[in-house]
């Protein structure tokens, strides 16, 4: 059930979601959110400090509170959803809500060279980035698919190609 005429970008961290949301908000001249942005507006600190500070689960509640907040007010906007912000089952259920869901779905290592410089992701930095990639890809994929109105494949896309696609599905 859609009650909002928004678009809706979700996918794994360096997937495209804010690129793409970009050009799309210029492409269809609507403004886009990205809630990682939206909650360190709030919070008036990084998405890595809060997670430093307060752990993932503060983070992850912060990312319903900005969903419940978007219910409320975001109508014909671009939304980029972070990448793990689908994993909470009532985000699933909010961001159905907030308009049309698009999963943009990229290959672990397509993610892993656009990622491997790449300091401000708090989930990458381990001994082992592609493994992790993959492990935490393979977790949420599902998830992902689940939630989605459309699935897009876009590991191989540039970003024109992908922007025509939505705008023929919106």
């Amino acid at each position: 059930m859609i009650l909002k005429n928004n678009i809706v970008l979700i996918g794994f961290m360096g997937s495209g979601k804010t690129s793409v949301g970009i050009r799309l908000s210029y492409s269809l001249k609507r403004p886009l959110v990205d809630t990682d942005k939206w909650i360190e507006q709030k919070q008036k600190m990084t998405v890595a400090d809060i997670f430093e500070r307060d752990g993932e689960s503060a983070f992850r509640r912060l990312e319903t509170e900005c969903l419940k907040a978007l219910i409320k007010d975001a109508d014909r906007q671009i939304i980029s959803a972070g990448g793990g912000l689908p994993v909470k089952e009532e985000n699933r259920k909010l961001l159905k809500q907030l308009g049309k869901v698009f999963y943009l779905k990229v290959s672990p290592e397509t993610i892993y060279e656009r990622l491997k410089t790449d300091t401000t992701r708090p989930l990458l930095q381990v001994a082992d980035p592609l493994r992790q990639i993959k492990a935490l890809l393979e977790e949420r994929e599902g998830i992902y698919e689940s939630c989605a109105d459309v699935t897009l494949e876009v590991s191989e896309s540039t970003f024109d190609e992908i922007i025509e696609q939505m705008k023929g599905l919106v």
